[in-house]
């Protein structure tokens, strides 16, 4: 075993500590922060400009594909949901509710599990709390469980290559995004049905809750309360938020049916090895722009629609790849993780990985997610290597750790705007969830564990 670099671990600690810094303090955007930082301490580490080229230039070669893949797949979901693609499946588990505190509270959990299928939180939250805020209101449901049933769904869903945490591990781990996301899919199943026997418990909980209050005198049931007029209210407005793209498209129930057997047929390619995924969304993309956009004028704008947040995420990868490059290629994260082996308890060492799980959804409320996956989990697999811990295993055991947690911390954008569509207070909205999802994600890492994508030594 090579020996540490004192000067290497510190160099390497230093620039991951004053990138986390940066990340927390919120002042310059992630791309800044990792871009910046390693080459200027590369540099006064005594590197030269070519060095410092040649790891950035080694750090982007192992993540172009997957900065492919989030672009495209962005844009081919982005279309379906232009096209209305999820808006019945939405209205009919609405109507599936029949206005009944545990059946909406579940029907929440579902109804966030297929907005979520873009794996955009904005996306999801747009769609979801507008329509549901009404049935909570109409019920004296708290609206806090409806944040937490749509932040657990969403988080459940997340877990997709397409997703941001996903995203983010291929490019740490350089691990390719199928052999990431194939052995999750079971561990999504697990954690829908998770979902749904917490949904029966909260609805349960609601329900006392609500007839205490009833029996108070301090609440009035609504006695004019329709199931429809709700459902037919969200799919007014998807309609007039749409309204400006509507007239232009084609539509009808064949091409409704012919964009879902698209997405079903790309999934399947995807999924099935057939196709790498990158390539899979740009044949969808290719093929749902005419299928939906009679001329090329309005296929290019609905491609100008939603590049902003395809460029994002893309941006966002690409800048962590010059990061983890420079301290990959340079060896300082060979040196952190010797030197770390030296400090951490024996007994420890070989689950560490499962350690940094259970502390997952804690540690998105203390670092933001950039910072956890891009600064936190490069050490961790590092260090975890030297006992023989795969890399994939090291992904897995951190990723459902903290994916659980990724919307009630502060760090992630799409909170605030869920919370703002529902008039929501964080704090309120941390203490009514926080613990539940804490549990959740410890819950779903031991489910992990039983399915044997995580192992304990």
């Amino acid at each position: 075993m090579d020996e540490p670099s004192t000067l290497l671990t510190a160099g390497g600690l230093g620039i991951i500590g004053a990138t986390v810094a940066l990340l927390i303090w919120n002042k310059v955007s992630p791309i800044v922060a990792m871009v910046l930082i390693p080459i200027v301490g590369a540099l006064l580490l005594g590197f030269s400009i070519t060095d410092i080229a040649e790891f950035a230039g080694e750090g982007l070669s192992t993540v172009m594909n997957v900065t492919v893949m989030f672009i495209f797949a962005i844009l081919f979901f982005g279309i379906l949901y232009d096209a209305g693609l999820f808006d019945p499946v939405i209205r009919s588990l609405i109507l599936a509710t029949r206005g009944k505190i545990i059946l909406v509270t579940v029907g929440t959990g579902l109804i966030g599990a297929v907005a979520h299928l873009d794996g955009a939180g904005a996306t999801t939250f747009l769609l979801t709390v507008p329509a549901l805020l009404p049935l909570y209101q109409a019920l004296n449901m708290s609206k806090y469980l409806l944040l937490l049933m749509l932040a657990l769904a969403a988080s459940i869903m997340n877990l997709v290559p397409w997703g941001g945490p996903a995203g983010r591990v291929v490019a740490v781990t350089g691990e390719e995004p199928l052999d990431i996301y194939l052995p999750l899919i079971p561990l999504q199943g697990v954690g829908v049905v998770l979902l749904i026997i917490l949904g029966v418990l909260l609805g349960m909980r609601e329900s006392r809750r609500i007839q205490k209050q009833v029996a108070a005198g301090e609440i009035q049931l609504a006695e004019d309360f329709s199931i429809r007029s709700i459902a037919d209210n969200f799919s007014e407005r998807q309609l007039r938020e749409r309204a400006d793209i509507v007239s232009q498209m084609r539509s009808g129930k064949a091409i409704y049916w012919t964009n879902a057997i698209l997405a079903l047929t790309i999934f399947g390619l995807m999924l099935a090895d057939v196709l790498p995924p990158h390539l899979a969304f740009m044949i969808g993309v290719a093929i749902a722009l005419p299928l939906n956009f009679s001329s090329s004028k309005l296929q290019m704008e609905r491609i100008r629609a939603h590049a902003p947040n395809a460029l994002m995420m893309a941006a966002v990868i690409l800048g962590a790849s010059v990061f983890l490059g420079v301290l990959d290629q340079s060896k300082m994260l060979e040196s952190i993780a010797l030197s770390a082996l030296a400090v951490i308890p024996e007994g420890l060492g070989p689950n560490l990985h499962i350690a940094m799980g259970v502390l997952g959804v804690p540690m998105d409320l203390l670092t933001s997610t950039d910072a956890y996956y891009f600064s936190v989990l490069p050490l961790v697999e590092a260090t975890a290597t030297q006992y023989g811990v795969s890399s994939i295993e090291t992904a897995h055991a951190m990723m459902v750790g903290n994916v659980i947690g990724t919307f009630v911390s502060p760090f992630s954008p799409a909170v605030w705007l869920m919370l703002g569509l529902a008039n929501a207070n964080f704090g309120q909205h941390l203490k009514y969830s926080f613990f539940i999802v804490w549990g959740f994600s410890v819950l779903m890492l031991l489910a992990a564990m039983a399915l044997g994508l995580v192992g304990i030594s």
